[in-house]
């Protein structure tokens, strides 16, 4: 491993931070109803600078109403999901590991049907304390199996996740079925992900999750490095080797838990966001950790703005852009670049 300087980790987490924020305005300028891109970065730092309005009411609204809340949003998820697959990947050894490797997701929609199948979809808050809620269940059952003789095995927890996550998908499949309630049907975009009802109280429920849980974990950045030559290694070093693994899987499940709940499934985020920062930046989590935050935010933003724009006004799952991109990116990395050796 190269040695990383403080330098190094400061100039590509500000460039990485330029680039969100170009994408973030790119969103908010871009959209079905056009507004001038001046007067939207005007509206925009209209709270922030003190100006005078600018714009008419019905732009100020999509605007600050809409679009800025769905981008951030949106950067909150991407940003949630990468560090997540930064550490499954890390800690389960499996360059195939993604945020969903633990059925983490399939729990978080089994909790928003059944909230559906009960009524709860009624109150503001009751599909995503659901969804959250099936979430926790389900890492709390993939860690009670995955342990034996105390300690966490990487491959029996891995193992135990995509069981149970192949359960839960076939519990859905079957809800999906039977069901004659329309508003279940509609569940599916649900499940493609969708930031389309992205409002300040959502963002405030995913916001601390993802902050404190990446506080955590780069927190951890040196231990996580050193996990990487080899537990026996790192116990020879002082590493307390099962806390970090138990601290680390749940900070990042809790992580995609928050964000499932919220905007439902959107894969591929957390299988090449880490892969290709780790092949552009290196495999210090010091470094990794908050490049793949940035890059993560700044792909899930421009994919939902694709999603929204290039079919207009007909508005795509996110989930359906980043699969376009990320399965074929994902196999060019595997056969061109021998991704797995980056590990």
């Amino acid at each position: 491993m190269k040695i990383l300087t403080l330098k190094k980790v400061l100039t590509v987490t500000l460039l990485l931070a330029l680039l969100l924020i170009f994408v973030t305005l790119l969103s908010v300028m871009v959209g079905s109803v056009r507004v001038d891109p001046i007067h939207s970065i005007s509206i925009l730092l209209q709270p922030l600078l003190g100006l005078t309005e600018t714009g008419t009411e019905m732009e100020r609204t999509i605007i600050l109403s809409l679009r800025f809340p769905r981008a951030l949003l949106a950067g909150l998820v991407g940003a949630g999901l990468s560090v997540s697959g930064v550490i499954f990947q890390a800690l389960l050894r499996n360059p195939l590991a993604d945020p969903y490797i633990l059925g983490v997701s399939s729990g978080s929609a089994v909790g928003a049907i059944i909230a559906i199948l009960i009524g709860l979809s009624a109150f503001s808050f009751g599909l995503p304390l659901a969804s959250f809620a099936g979430a926790l269940m389900t890492i709390s059952f993939v860690f009670y199996f995955g342990k034996q003789e105390g300690r966490i095995h990487p491959n029996i927890l891995l193992l135990a996740g995509v069981i149970t996550g192949s359960f839960l998908s076939a519990i859905i499949m079957f809800f999906l079925s039977i069901s004659q309630k329309e508003e279940l049907h509609t569940i599916i975009f649900w499940l493609m992900g969708d930031f389309s009802f992205a409002n300040p109280r959502s963002i405030g429920i995913v916001f601390p999750y993802i902050v404190v849980g990446f506080l955590i974990l780069y927190w951890r950045s040196r231990h996580l490095n050193l996990i990487l030559s080899g537990e026996e290694n790192a116990l020879q070093l002082g590493v307390n080797v099962e806390r970090l693994k138990i601290v680390s899987y749940l900070s990042a499940s809790l992580i995609t838990a928050a964000s499932v709940s919220i905007c439902g499934l959107i894969g591929f985020v957390g299988l090449i966001i880490p892969h290709s920062v780790r092949l552009l930046f290196g495999p210090d989590h010091r470094l990794l950790l908050p490049a793949s935050a940035l890059v993560g935010a700044s792909f899930l933003i421009a994919s939902d703005t694709l999603a929204r724009t290039i079919l207009a006004p007909v508005e795509l799952p996110v989930g359906v852009i980043t699969a376009a991109f990320g399965g074929p990116f994902f196999i060019y990395l595997l056969r061109k670049r021998k991704v797995v050796k980056t590990l």
